[in-house]
């Protein structure tokens, strides 16, 4: 198996994934474009993972892939929170106006 085409696509999330979170003012579309980076990397920990499988049950890529979507799971819970949090004080979830939520 060559690793082009995953890495090829996984390069490709990341980067959409990077322009979402630096060009968006939205605070639900950056937790998105976060989840599309993280998604890059299970990509990228699952085809490495199968280059150097020796045909044992070695599956470290898989499992960190795995820890990859708890945390990931946990942090649009959290983010998720603050996001309907800002909005019922707000009435905005304009990412500008998040520094105001301490007065």
């Amino acid at each position: 198996m060559t690793l082009i085409g995953p890495l090829v696509l996984a390069a490709f999330l990341f980067c959409v994934g990077l322009y979402g979170v630096m060009a968006r003012r939205n605070a639900v579309l950056v937790l998105i474009s976060v989840e599309l980076m993280l998604n890059a990397v299970n990509i990228n920990l699952v085809a490495f993972q199968n280059l150097v499988w020796t045909g044992d049950a070695d599956a470290t890529g898989q499992v960190f892939a795995l820890f990859v979507i708890v945390v990931a799971a946990a942090e649009v819970g959290v983010g998720l929170a603050i996001v309907f949090n800002m909005f019922r004080n707000r009435a905005s979830i304009n990412i500008d106006d998040a520094d105001l939520m301490r007065w």
